[in-house]
């Protein structure tokens, strides 16, 4: 996937939109902090999401993360297939790990969300 097509959020979710369907997973970042993963919690389709608060969690042998959406809207489809397969969510996080898709209103758009480049320099900042 062409990474400079996505947007991201500080908490390391990507979003990308297409019409009013905006695609979330979390970053190769994020995997690499969390190493294995060990649980997924992700909202039911009809739920209602706001941007910035959390819309699920992410557990490892490390921790238990909150999962934050990037966009407001309402859960259209969960990627259930994770579930059975948390391997998934490490082994390709920007295409078959992605997690779920939210209906956005019409016009919505990821502009309060970092570019590619300015999240590789957010990470950096960070000592990352």
């Amino acid at each position: 996937m062409d990474l400079s097509q996505l947007r991201f959020t500080k908490s390391h979710e990507w979003a990308k939109l297409d019409g009013e369907l905006c695609t979330v997973g979390v970053t190769d970042f994020a995997v690499e902090q969390l190493t294995d993963v060990t649980n997924l919690e992700l909202p039911k389709v009809g739920k209602a999401v706001t941007a910035g608060k959390p819309f699920g969690e992410i557990e490892s042998v490390k921790a238990v993360f909150d999962l934050n959406s990037p966009v407001t809207g309402a859960v259209a489809e969960v990627n259930d297939a994770l579930r059975d397969a948390l391997t998934t969510v490490t082994e390709d996080p920007y295409g078959k790990g992605w997690m779920l898709r939210i209906r956005v209103p019409a016009g919505s758009s990821l502009d309060h969300l970092m570019t590619h480049d300015e999240y590789k320099h957010q990470i950096a900042s960070e000592g990352h």
